[in-house]
C-alpha cells in the first residue's frame, strides 16, 4: 500500500521527534518508568526549559503521556512500541560497527 502525501508527512514528522539526541535522552530514561520533570531535569543534567520544552513535542507527538500530581507533572512512555524502533536502529548499528562496543537502548 502506497502512503499519500499527508501519510508521508506524519511519518517524517514522528521521525523528527527521534532526531534529536536530548528527546531519545528523555525516552531511555523514562523506559524504568513514570518520572517527575525535576527528575529527568537533574538525570539529564539540562536544563528545566528545555527538557521541558522537549517534553511537550514528545507529548504532542503521541509518544509521551503526562498527568499531574499536586504541583509536578508526570511523564511516562504513551506508546512503548517505540523501542522496538529504537532497538531495531541499534541493532542495526550494531552490524556496522568494526568496534566490538555494542550500542543498546
Amino acid at each position: 500500500m502506497k502512503l499519500t502525501p499527508d501519510q508521508l508527512e506524519r511519518v517524517a514528522a514522528q521521525f523528527r521527534q527521534l532526531a534529536e539526541p536530548t528527546r531519545l535522552a528523555i525516552l531511555q530514561e523514562l523506559k524504568n518508568g513514570p518520572r517527575s520533570v525535576s527528575r529527568i531535569v537533574g538525570a539529564l543534567g539540562t536544563s528545566q526549559a528545555n527538557i521541558s520544552r522537549h517534553l511537550r513535542q514528545l507529548h504532542e507527538a503521541g509518544l509521551l503521556e503526562r498527568r499531574r500530581e499536586g504541583t509536578q507533572v508526570i511523564y511516562s512512555i504513551g506508546d512503548p512500541t517505540i523501542f522496538e524502533l529504537c532497538r531495531l536502529v541499534c541493532d542495526r548499528l550494531n552490524r556496522s560497527i568494526a568496534k566490538p562496543a555494542e550500542i543498546h537502548f
